[in-house]
């Protein structure tokens, strides 16, 4: 489709900014139908003023303005972190000048007079690189995350039933959600869920996780720093998720709370601040309450991120969606993992329901690639002195064996630790679990 062809760019802002009124009237006229806003500066000093109060995506900007001319508010703007993309118009260009341009951060220039296909060829590569900027940003930063995304939300139970209702009914409005639930149930699955099924599916999904970033690193990130953008503004119109938002520092948190209120972010090192518009989707597996009650968490902050609350059901709570969850890890593991699928019995399937799933849904996708890297299900490392149960039936413990699900999960546990010499970092990546939740657990169990 070209530009003539009526194309349309519906979520974009685009400033553009031209001491002659005739210019302005033109460009406006030509991109109005087309975008979703227009604004106008004659100036570089109202232009400045336009870009600390609106998020702008694209700037078309005159070179020749009255005072400050338009490469160096270019300069300016760059320095100053304004990361939208910017395309030149002049009446007189040399080589120097485009020279500068470029090195100033121009992305495209177009020589006075021009037509309107040009103007509109010009902001479609210009809006095209920028949305291409933002995604190579947030997969690049993906990829640097250790833990894989969890899959899709299977199941039929009751419980899932009822979460998928939830997140159907809460996704068609912008309010800020608070996902709870233990490691493992899927929180960064159900922010994703939450998103594709908002009216901005198109628009970025931007997770972070608030306790693997050092606070000093996570505020630049979350914030952008001097000269350059952060997650929020990666984010704009759509989804920025916050899992484990309860290990932000207090610092952050008061920064936080700002930003929710004012809807406005100032990067780092920057005077400038910066409109924002992100529906903030949190998530904790402990109860943000008690965090609030001994002082850890702002109270102001959690009655903002607490505006609907889901929670999410531990697997031991559902536990007939497990051959549903089983068929689906293989389905989707085996391919990526370049092996074959893995056969699972009635007996082994026996056994993966009876196990309480400390590590929820997580845990049992570990074990499933793990098993279809070996080549077989192996329940044995879940229950190492358990007989196998009959299709029908689950066997009776042998003699001097677990009793119960809590101490067969102790048991699988300790066998871990002691199959690792004691290495907890290494017992909980086996098990699925957080190394906190692993030391709470051995805790329990030395308590007298």
């Amino acid at each position: 489709m070209t530009a003539e062809d009526g194309e349309r760019w519906p979520r974009a802002v685009v400033l553009v900014v031209d001491d002659e009124p005739g210019m302005l009237h033109f460009l406006e006229k030509a991109l109005a139908p087309r975008v979703a806003r227009v604004l106008t500066a004659g100036s570089a000093e109202d232009a400045e003023t336009l870009l600390r109060q609106h998020h702008v995506d694209l700037v078309i900007l005159d070179i020749a303005l009255p005072g400050k001319n338009g490469i160096q508010l270019l300069k300016d703007l760059r320095a100053q972190g304004v990361a939208a993309e910017v395309v030149l118009i002049t009446a007189f260009a040399d080589l120097e000048t485009a020279i500068e341009a470029l090195r100033a951060g121009a992305g495209d220039m177009l020589l006075k007079p021009f037509r309107v296909t040009q103007v509109l060829g010009a902001v479609r590569h210009g809006l095209e690189r920028a949305q291409l900027r933002r995604e190579n940003w947030v997969l690049r930063r993906a990829l640097q995350q250790r833990t894989p995304p969890a899959d899709g939300l299977v199941g039929s139970s009751l419980a899932i039933r009822g979460l998928q209702a939830a997140l159907h009914r809460v996704a068609l409005v912008d309010s800020t959600v608070l996902l709870t639930g233990e490691s493992g149930t899927g929180k960064e699955l159900a922010a994703m869920a939450l998103h594709r099924l908002s009216p901005h599916a198109n628009a970025p999904f931007v997770p972070v996780n608030c306790a693997t970033t050092a606070p000093a690193q996570l505020e630049a990130e979350l914030f952008g720093h001097h000269g350059g953008e952060g997650l929020f503004l990666y984010a704009q119109g759509g989804t920025l998720f916050l899992d484990e938002v309860g290990e932000l520092p207090p610092a952050l948190q008061a920064t936080l709370l700002r930003v929710l209120e004012d809807r406005r972010v100032r990067p780092v090192g920057s005077e400038r601040e910066m409109p924002v518009d992100v529906r903030i989707v949190a998530a904790t597996n402990r109860p943000l309450s008690n965090d609030v009650a001994s002082g850890r968490f702002r109270a102001d902050l959690y009655y903002r991120l607490q505006v609907v609350e889901i929670r999410l059901p531990a697997l031991r709570a559902h536990k007939e969606d497990i051959p549903d969850l089983v068929a689906h890890f293989i389905d989707t593991l085996a391919p990526r993992l370049g092996v074959p699928p893995i056969e699972v019995t009635p007996d082994e399937m026996g056994y993966l329901q009876q196990y309480d799933w400390p590590g929820n849904v997580r845990e049992l996708r570990n074990l499933i690639e793990r098993s279809l890297i070996v080549g077989a299900l192996n329940v044995s490392a879940l229950y190492q002195s358990l007989p196998r149960p009959s299709p029908t039936a689950v066997a009776p413990p042998s003699a001097g064996g677990p009793t119960d699900l809590h101490a067969m999960e102790k048991q699988h546990i300790l066998a871990v630790l002691e199959s690792v010499q004691g290495d907890k970092t290494q017992a909980a990546v086996l098990l699925g679990i957080s190394r906190r939740t692993l030391e709470r657990r051995v805790a329990e169990w030395a308590a007298p």
